[in-house]
C-alpha cells in the first residue's frame, strides 16, 4: 500500500540520463518503489504524456522572510521548485540580530510588506531564526546560509576598515555557531558594502568554518563588470578562496554585466574549468534573463561613497563639494545598464506610483536630468531597480555551461497579499519555466535531460544534499510532474506578478502541494539543517 503512486510518466531522474517509463510509489515522505507498480494506493496520479522529475532546487534565492510573511508564497512552487537556498549575497538579514543589524531586518520586513514588530522578532541568534522559520511552515523546503555582510555589520558596522583580531574572532564564532545551528553554507556579497571593505584573508578565515563542515561557500563576487577590481580578478578571488580552504565554491548568478565586458562568457566558463582541472571545486548558477535586479545606490555609486552606511551616503549626496564626483561616477556606471532607459524602478516605498517606470521616464516627468532624479529618489528612500545589462549570446553560453545550475536570484512571492507588492524582477515567478521554454524548446541550448540535471542533481550536489535532487528509491519524495511543451512563463517586467503554468503535480516530502495544477495549501516544506536533508 502506497500513499501516492504516479503512473505512466517518463521519468527523468535528474542525473542527465535518458528518460524511462516507470511508475513511482511514495510512502510517507520517501520514494518507496520505482517500476511497474500494480499495488493499491491512497492516491493514483495517471500521467501519460507527462515527464516526472525531481522537484527543482533553487540554489540562489532571497526568500529569507517570504514564508514568515506568508507560508503559502507559491511563485516558485508553481514552477516545480521544492527547495530554495536563501541567505545569498552575504544577506542573511534575519540573523544575527543586534543593535547594529536590527534596522537591516526591519527595513527588509517593511519593504516586503511584513507587519512591524515593536518588540522585535523574538530571536537574535541564527538557531532561533531557524526554529521560527520551521514553526511558521512553508509550501517548499528551505535551506539557509549565514551571510558575511550581516555578520560584519553585527560586529563592525558599516565602516570601511579591516577588523581587529578580536573582531575577526567574533565574526568567526558567529559563523561557526550558525553553521552548527543548521546553516547550510556561508555566503558573501563582496560587491556590496560592508562586504566590499573586507580583504581576501578575512573571507578565507571565515569560510574555513564552512569548508571544515563540508558546507557551501557562495559568493556574489566583487565585480561582474568593468567596475574595479574587474570581472576576472573577482572571479579568481573566489577560486583562490576555494583553493586555500578546500571547500566547495559557488559563484553566484554568473554573468557579464555591461557592454564593456560582453562576449567574455566563454572565458568565464573556461576560467572555472581550468580551476576545476587544478582541483578547485568551483561551479556557478545563473538566471536566464538579460536584466538583473539590485539596489540603485549600489548600481551607480562606487564603494567609497557607502563608507559608514546609508546615513553617510546621504550626507555625501547632499555635499556640494562631492556632488560632481558622485555625478561623474554615476554617469559612467549607467553605461553598464544602457543608461536611464535601461533602469526600471521595481520597488520604492516613498512613492509606489513610480514602480514600473524607467529612470528616464521619471526624470522627464520631473523635468530634471536622470542623475539628479536618481539622487533625489535616494534621498527620500531606498530604491530597488531592474537593469538591462546583459546580452542574449552571453546568457545562452553561460546557460550551457556544464557546471552552471539554474537559479532565480528571486523570492517566493504570491499574486495576492503583502508579497504581491511592487514590480519585482519576473525571475521570482518564471525562472524555471523560462529555462525550459527558451533554453530547451526554443533555442536548443541544452536538452531536456540536461536542463533537469541543472535544476535538480547539480544544485543538490553543490549543496551537499544526499537524499534530494534525484528520483531514486529511499530519496525524499520531492517530485514535479509536467508536460515540457506546456511550461510557460507569464510574468513580464511590466506585469511580474503572474504565475507560470504547465506543472500539473508537485509533491513536497511526499505530500501533494500542487494537485491537477492547483495548490493544495499544504505547508509540507521543512527547514533543511544537515546534508541528510
Amino acid at each position: 500500500m502506497f500513499d501516492v503512486v504516479i503512473k505512466n510518466g517518463l521519468v527523468l531522474d535528474g542525473t542527465g540520463a535518458p528518460g524511462y517509463r516507470a511508475d513511482i510509489g511514495v510512502r510517507g515522505d520517501r520514494i518507496a518503489a520505482i517500476g511497474d507498480i500494480p499495488g493499491e494506493a491512497s492516491r493514483v496520479i495517471d500521467n501519460a504524456g507527462s515527464v516526472v522529475t525531481p522537484g527543482f532546487i533553487d540554489l540562489h534565492a532571497h526568500s529569507d522572510l517570504s514564508f514568515l510573511i506568508d507560508p503559502l508564497a507559491d511563485s516558485k512552487l508553481r514552477q516545480g521548485v521544492t527547495l530554495e537556498l536563501v541567505g545569498n549575497c552575504g544577506m542573511s538579514y534575519c540573523a544575527p540580530l543586534n543593535k547594529r543589524t536590527g534596522d537591516i531586518y526591519a527595513g527588509w520586513l517593511s519593504r516586503m510588506g511584513g507587519e512591524p514588530q515593536d518588540e522585535g522578532p523574538g530571536w537574535t541568534e541564527f538557531g532561533g531564526w531557524l526554529d521560527t522559520l520551521s514553526d511558521a511552515g512553508s509550501v517548499i523546503n528551505v535551506a539557509t546560509q549565514i551571510g558575511h555582510n550581516q555578520v560584519r555589520s553585527a560586529v563592525i558596522g558599516a565602516d570601511a576598515r579591516a577588523p581587529s583580531y578580536e573582531e575577526i574572532e567574533a565574526m568567526r564564532r558567529i559563523v561557526a555557531e550558525a553553521l552548527d545551528a543548521g546553516a547550510m553554507g556561508f555566503s558573501t556579497g563582496l560587491y556590496f558594502p560592508p562586504g566590499y571593505y573586507s580583504l581576501t584573508d578575512e573571507i578565507i578565515t571565515l569560510n574555513q568554518e564552512a569548508a571544515d563542515r563540508n558546507r557551501l561557500y557562495s559568493s556574489h563576487t566583487r565585480s561582474e563588470s568593468d567596475e574595479p577590481p574587474g570581472l576576472f580578478v573577482a572571479l579568481n578571488e573566489a577560486i583562490e578562496i576555494g583553493r586555500r580552504t578546500g571547500g566547495r565554491i559557488e559563484v553566484s548568478h554568473v554573468k557579464a554585466h555591461g557592454p564593456r565586458v560582453w562576449d567574455r562568457s566563454s572565458r568565464i566558463l573556461e576560467t572555472m574549468r581550468d580551476a576545476r582541472r587544478d582541483g578547485v571545486d568551483v561551479a556557478g548558477d545563473q538566471y536566464p534573463y538579460t536584466a538583473c535586479g539590485t539596489p540603485l545606490s549600489g548600481a551607480i555609486f562606487n564603494r567609497w561613497a557607502h563608507d559608514g552606511g546609508r546615513p553617510a551616503l546621504l550626507e555625501r549626496i547632499g555635499d556640494a563639494d562631492l556632488r560632481q564626483r558622485l555625478s561623474d561616477e554615476a554617469e559612467y556606471a549607467m553605461v553598464r545598464f544602457q543608461g536611464p532607459a535601461g533602469c526600471v524602478i521595481s520597488g520604492y516605498d516613498p512613492d509606489h506610483s513610480l514602480e514600473g517606470q524607467t529612470l528616464a521616464e521619471v526624470a522627464e516627468t520631473r523635468n530634471a536630468d536622470p542623475i539628479t532624479t536618481a539622487f533625489d529618489l535616494l534621498l527620500d528612500g531606498e530604491v530597488s531597480v531592474v537593469l538591462t545589462s546583459m546580452c542574449d549570446s552571453d546568457v545562452d553560453i553561460i546557460a550551457g555551461g556544464e557546471m552552471i545550475s539554474v537559479a532565480s536570484d528571486g523570492m517566493s512571492l504570491r499574486t495576492e497579499g503583502p508579497l504581491s507588492a511592487g514590480k519585482p524582477h519576473p525571475r521570482s515567478y518564471g525562472t524555471n519555466a523560462r529555462f525550459i521554454q527558451r533554453m530547451v524548446l526554443e533555442r536548443n541550448v541544452v536538452g531536456l535531460e540536461e536542463a533537469i540535471r541543472k535544476m535538480t542533481t547539480l544544485p543538490a550536489q553543490r549543496l551537499g544534499l544526499e537524499n534530494r535532487g534525484r528520483i531514486a528509491p529511499g530519496g525524499f519524495a520531492d517530485i514535479a510532474v509536467f508536460v515540457p511543451e506546456a511550461m510557460k512563463e507569464h510574468a513580464t517586467f511590466a506585469d511580474p506578478h503572474q504565475y507560470s503554468t504547465g506543472v500539473s503535480h508537485v509533491l513536497v516530502n511526499g505530500r501533494l502541494a500542487i494537485d491537477s495544477g492547483v495548490p493544495t495549501g499544504k505547508t509540507a516544506g521543512r527547514v533543511i539543517r544537515d546534508n541528510a536533508g
